[in-house]
C-alpha cells in the first residue's frame, strides 16, 4: 500500500510540474521596422518567428528603453514536453510590438538578445508637426484579405459614419522589405451620422522591393496598425 501510495504520489508531482509553465524565450526569424513614425505616433516593429511545439502558448513582448536603445524579449509560456496534451508541431507567428511614444531620433533595437536568436534592427522618428495622432484620417482596416487576384491585396474593415469616403492609398517603403499603406479617406458631408459601413479596398503591392517576402504595414484610424507578412 505505501509503495502505490508513494508512486501516486510521483505520479501527481509529475502532473503538476507538467501542467505548470514557465517563461521561456521563443524563435524569432525576422524584424521589420516601418518608417513613417514621429514623436506623436506610438511606434510600431513587427517580429516573426515560431513556436517549436504546442508546449509554447501566446508569445508576448516585454520592451525596455534606454535611451536610443531599444530591448525587446519575446518570450511564451512554455509547458513542459512531459505534458501528455503537447503536440509536436511548429507555428509560426507574427508580432506586432508597441514601443510607444519615442522622442525625436534614431534607435537601435534588439530581439532577444544574448540567446540564439538574437536579432538587430534600427527605426527612426522624426519630429511631429502637429499635436494630432495623425495627419490625416484612415481608413479603420482590420484585416488584410490575400486570397485575392495574384499580386493584390484586400484591405477590408468598418468606417464608423457613411460621410467618409476613401480618398486615395498611399504607400512609403523603408527601402528593405517593409511597405507602409496609408488609406486616406476624405469626409463628404458635414454632418457624419454614427452608422458602421463595411468596406474592401484593393491595393495592387508594388514592385519597388527586391524581396519575395514583405510586411504589408496598414496604418488605421485608431493611430494603430494591422500587419501581415505577404510573399509575392
Amino acid at each position: 500500500m505505501k509503495v502505490l501510495f508513494s508512486s501516486l504520489v510521483i505520479m501527481m508531482a509529475g502532473l503538476v510540474n507538467a501542467s505548470t509553465p514557465i517563461e521561456m524565450l521563443v524563435p524569432v526569424d525576422h524584424v521589420y521596422a516601418p518608417i513613417g513614425f514621429d514623436s506623436n505616433d506610438s511606434v510600431e516593429i513587427v517580429v516573426t518567428g515560431f513556436l517549436p511545439n504546442l508546449c509554447h502558448k501566446s508569445p508576448e513582448a516585454n520592451v525596455t528603453i534606454e535611451g536610443n536603445d531599444v530591448k525587446v524579449e519575446v518570450s511564451s509560456l512554455y509547458y513542459q514536453e512531459s505534458n501528455p496534451y503537447c503536440p509536436t508541431m511548429v507555428v509560426p507567428f507574427t508580432k506586432t510590438i508597441d514601443l510607444g511614444l519615442l522622442d525625436k531620433g534614431n534607435y537601435n533595437i534588439k530581439v532577444n538578445g544574448k540567446s540564439p536568436w538574437e536579432l538587430t534592427e534600427k527605426i527612426n522618428v522624426s519630429e511631429s508637426t502637429s499635436n494630432a495622432v495623425d495627419d490625416f484620417h484612415y481608413a479603420y482596416v482590420n484585416y488584410i484579405d490575400k486570397e485575392v487576384t495574384k499580386g493584390e491585396v484586400v484591405l477590408r474593415g468598418y468606417n464608423p459614419s457613411d460621410c467618409f469616403v476613401l480618398d486615395k492609398i498611399d504607400y512609403v517603403h523603408n527601402g528593405k522589405d517593409t511597405y507602409s499603406v496609408l488609406p486616406k479617406m476624405k469626409q463628404v458631408r458635414g454632418f457624419c451620422p454614427m452608422k458602421m459601413v463595411p468596406f474592401k479596398y484593393s491595393w495592387k503591392v508594388p514592385n519597388d522591393l527586391n524581396k519575395s517576402k514583405v510586411l504589408i504595414h496598414v496604418r488605421t484610424m485608431d493611430g494603430k496598425s494591422v500587419n501581415s507578412v505577404y510573399v509575392k
